[in-house]
């Protein structure tokens, strides 16, 4: 998973990327180090927030540019 790299690349510490998914920083890091399953919830919000998809999250691909959207749930820049 490409949570910590994502993260560190745009400058986010831990805490500020749980506050934005409304958790804990403890459980934050346990997404990072695979010791958690990240909700599918979370795992959207993050895509939106680093403009990516979850597939490149996850690995799944190294194309990290997203795939056109149908909707957009999330504002980017309201939490920062």
């Amino acid at each position: 998973m490409r949570f910590k790299e994502l993260r560190e690349d745009a400058d986010y510490t831990q805490k500020r990327i749980a506050e934005y998914l409304n958790i804990k920083q403890n459980t934050y890091s346990q997404y990072e180090t695979e010791q958690r399953q990240i909700p599918i919830e979370a795992l959207i919000k993050l895509a939106f927030l680093y403009n990516t998809s979850i597939d490149y999250i996850v690995e799944i691909t190294d194309e990290s540019k997203p795939y056109k959207r149908k909707w957009k749930p999330y504002n980017r820049l309201s939490w920062q």
